[in-house]
């Protein structure tokens, strides 16, 4: 009798002890943030509207047209008075760029914000497990990755990853690599550096798709720490709950829609093509198909099909199309909403799309004003207003949504591990914000591109 209980008791205990053994090694898959640290360059890199105009004046290349066109995105763009460029824009060489330029500039970067992260936390740089740099548009030898490894004296077993090219949606991916790695080993430190390097990618040509580039990016960076390790669970920021990943590179007109290329004259730049909208339009469409069901509550699922279902039985039986199109409420799974500062239209797209309200879309327009379009590190300087605001409590959860070019969109979803209320870089502005209205004071100045008689143009004193 005794021999038949225990020939039954050992299946049980080992089911029981794989289970435990699967839930436990989940247990230290999940991806933590435990600080992030934003890049504010000096005050000396500020770019006002009076100096963009200066700036584009001394562009020798562009006729009243394309000065009219550039002005008129400048002061509707969005995009304040105190956002910052790299140096060599203030040392008027932007038509002539050096490697050492972008490497300077990156450098500036990587030893404010990476040194002022681990120095708050207390990590030594040898501790870092894992290295992941993502600036799309500067690639050097030795890497960025590397410059910042001999810097800081890392281990030599560090695994690193340095990317280029990925755009504007870039610290997704980091945070993606990231994640993979912490599933497979346990008790890691990440450090995430996301950037982008403007000093050798000024155009200087005169086609429209591609001058517009100038006037949207500006100078910016975040440096960010990860971990899986269960001990520090408690000390975290965010957990991250789930990640999506969407590229449209296998179609053409999705992949050709935002490129850098040389125009006709041989000159270097950033092409911005007019089937950008449809293109994010779809790619953001695809990875909410994904994300959602990750997301929302069944609840609201059930709600959306049901609602789409009689729709379209409506439409069928009455043989008549149009009416209002049912949207599913985000708002049911989401807390916040951090959305890539790509421009004004993108903002509004998105929340016209997701029918989110101005207090939603707020940290994104405020951080558009104050740090203008930083590319891959926008959605951190969006964070950070919401923090800098003591908006972030525990249980929330925040819905991150980027753009970049290939064509992709990706997005995920963190879970707030605690109240949160550092302001980071807004410390200093945070109070003013938002401001009583967002007009660029410049426009009663630069009034004069609204008029339409190329005759009545003329350039400002």
């Amino acid at each position: 009798m005794e021999l038949l209980i225990l020939l039954y008791a050992l299946p049980i205990f080992y089911f029981l002890f794989m289970l435990w053994k699967g839930v436990d090694a989940r247990r230290d898959q999940e991806c933590y943030i435990l600080d992030y640290q934003l890049y504010k360059p000096t005050d000396d890199r500020m770019l006002d509207t009076e100096f963009c105009g200066d700036v584009i004046k001394r562009t020798k290349n562009l006729g009243l047209v394309e000065y009219k066109f550039l002005l008129k995105a400048i002061v509707s763009s969005g995009i304040g008075e105190q956002t910052y460029a790299p140096r060599i824009i203030f040392d008027g060489r932007e038509d002539n760029p050096t490697i050492l330029d972008g490497i300077t500039e990156m450098e500036e970067f990587f030893y404010d914000c990476v040194g002022k992260l681990l120095a708050r936390k207390s990590i030594s740089p040898s501790e870092i497990d894992v290295l992941v740099v993502n600036v799309s548009m500067l690639s050097s030898v030795p890497s960025l990755a590397a410059r910042i490894i001999n810097h800081y004296k890392m281990r030599d077993d560090i695994k690193v990853y340095n990317l280029s090219g990925m755009g504007c949606s870039a610290s997704l991916i980091s945070v993606d690599i990231v994640r993979n790695i912490f599933k497979s080993n346990k008790n890691l430190y990440a450090l995430v550096v996301t950037s982008e390097c403007l000093s050798p990618n000024w155009y200087s040509g005169n086609d429209r798709s591609m001058i517009l580039a100038n006037c949207l990016f500006r100078s910016g960076g975040c440096a960010i720490l990860l971990t899986n390790k269960r001990a520090l669970k408690d000390k975290a920021m965010l957990k991250l709950n789930c990640l999506v990943r969407t590229h449209h590179g296998a179609r053409d007109e999705s992949y050709g829609c935002c490129m850098q290329k040389e125009d006709e004259q041989g000159r270097l730049g950033f092409h911005l093509g007019k089937n950008l909208p449809k293109s994010a339009t779809r790619a953001f469409v695809d990875n909410l198909r994904e994300i959602s069901p990750k997301i929302l509550p069944m609840s609201e699922l059930l709600r959306f099909l049901i609602v789409s279902l009689v729709r379209k039985m409506s439409q069928t039986s009455s043989k008549v199309g149009g009416g209002t199109k049912p949207v599913i409420n985000f708002k049911t799974g989401v807390d916040h909403f951090c959305i890539h500062t790509g421009g004004k239209a993108v903002i509004d797209g998105i929340g016209l799309s997701l029918e989110l309200s101005e207090y939603d879309l707020e940290p994104a327009r405020m951080t558009l004003h104050r740090f203008g379009n930083t590319s891959a590190s926008s959605l951190w300087y969006v964070l950070g207003y919401m923090e800098a605001k003591k908006r972030l409590k525990r249980g929330d959860r925040v819905l991150m949504i980027s753009f970049g070019a290939g064509f992709k969109c990706n997005s995920c979803v963190w879970e707030v591990m605690k109240d949160l209320g550092d302001a980071n870089v807004w410390k200093d502005c945070i109070e003013g914000y938002p401001p009583v209205s967002l007009a660029n004071p410049f426009m009663e100045k630069y009034g004069w591109i609204n008029q339409e008689d190329p005759s009545t143009f003329k350039l400002p004193e």
